[in-house]
């Protein structure tokens, strides 16, 4: 098995490296890895209405669409992702995968004297919240399961992050489960309170008084690598240079790229009514594969250019702040509706 501790932060190199590292080496493969502040969306969900558009575009939070399903997770620096990838077994259904890749993390949060366990097909539980979400997909014969480990992420973070208006979005998209959730970092033993740390220590575990991400990266790394299916022969694995020129080449082509983040979403519909000083406006309008399609106008605003002129400027537009800020900027807004401004009609999209 070869294990990789990546110290990249970047969340559109790591989750390419992610699609590298299943479709183009062909070993057991165990990774660490962490990102800088994103949402990382599902394959087949609506990222916008996931997300918190005004509070990711000021936090510079990144969005990043995933291979795998499921919802929309937040990163920080504080949580840590651990991928498996190796071969499927034709026996194993997606609940048999969930079980076998996360019992090797539930075996160390144990080892640490933190009781964590599975519920449901893939959620991770301490006392009944949540610290770890994990999907799965199968390319070829190769299955790569990765998950969530939050150990000591923004709460307050997470939360606006991912606060959403799904009641504006009619669609087939998947919307994320939201749960209550805590860091792992919370419930460690104090060494100096408990005597179940005395067993813990006899297992020769060295846990700092205030233990922090990075050694807990470093302590489930070794972990996993010494347990794994009796595994007593895990290499740490450097990516040559070029795999990493290959990693760089995906995410610049894709991971990056407003199309795979924003425009993979299913098709969808959103309606926004608002009432400005010039008049109510009422927007109706289609998503498909991340471009506005269609577009319909209501209200009691006055105008000096026809609102038909301005729908058909705006179709074919990415469904994106910067796209519809850049259109809209073009376009003298107070012809098409009077005393109301550019940003009040961007924000009418979202």
């Amino acid at each position: 098995m070869l294990f990789i501790s990546d110290t990249s932060t970047d969340p559109y190199r790591n989750l390419a490296e992610e699609e590298y590292l299943l479709k183009y080496k062909s070993e057991p493969i165990f990774r660490l890895w962490r990102n800088d502040n994103a949402i990382i969306v599902g394959k087949y969900q609506n990222a916008l209405a996931e997300i918190n558009v005004d509070y990711v575009k000021e936090h510079n939070i990144k969005v990043v669409r995933r291979l795998t399903g499921g919802g929309a997770v937040f990163h920080d620096l504080g949580n840590i992702n651990f991928t498996f990838i190796q071969e499927r077994n034709p026996k194993e259904d997606t609940g048999a995968m969930f079980r076998k890749y996360t019992a090797p993390i539930l075996e160390a949060l144990n080892s640490l004297g933190i009781k964590a366990y599975l519920e449901g097909r893939n959620d991770l539980l301490i006392d009944g919240k949540k610290f770890s979400g994990n999907a799965v997909c199968i390319w070829n014969n190769r299955v790569l399961k990765h998950g969530t480990l939050l150990f000591d992420s923004s709460m307050n973070g997470l939360s606006a992050a991912l606060k959403s208006r799904p009641e504006k979005f009619i669609g087939k998209a998947v919307q994320s489960n939201r749960s209550r959730v805590t860091n792992i970092k919370e419930h460690f033993i104090n060494p100096d309170r408990s005597s179940s740390s005395d067993a813990i220590f006899a297992q020769g575990l060295a846990i700092p008084h205030n233990p922090d991400v990075l050694w807990f990266k470093d302590f489930l790394g070794d972990y996993v690598c010494k347990h794994w299916e009796g595994n007593d022969s895990a290499v740490k694995y450097e990516l040559s240079k070029a795999e990493n020129e290959a990693i760089e080449t995906l995410k610049n082509i894709k991971y990056s790229k407003d199309y795979w983040n924003y425009g993979n979403s299913p098709e969808y519909n959103l309606s926004n009514i608002r009432k400005f000083p010039g008049g109510i406006l009422e927007f109706y309008f289609t998503v498909n594969d991340g471009i506005i399609s269609d577009l319909n106008i209501r209200g009691d605003y006055f105008f000096t250019a026809q609102t038909e002129d301005f729908i058909k400027k705006m179709i074919g537009t990415v469904h994106t702040k910067e796209a519809i800020t850049k259109k809209v900027s073009t376009l003298n807004i107070d012809a098409y509706f009077a005393n109301i401004n550019s940003d009040d009609i961007v924000n009418m999209f979202f």
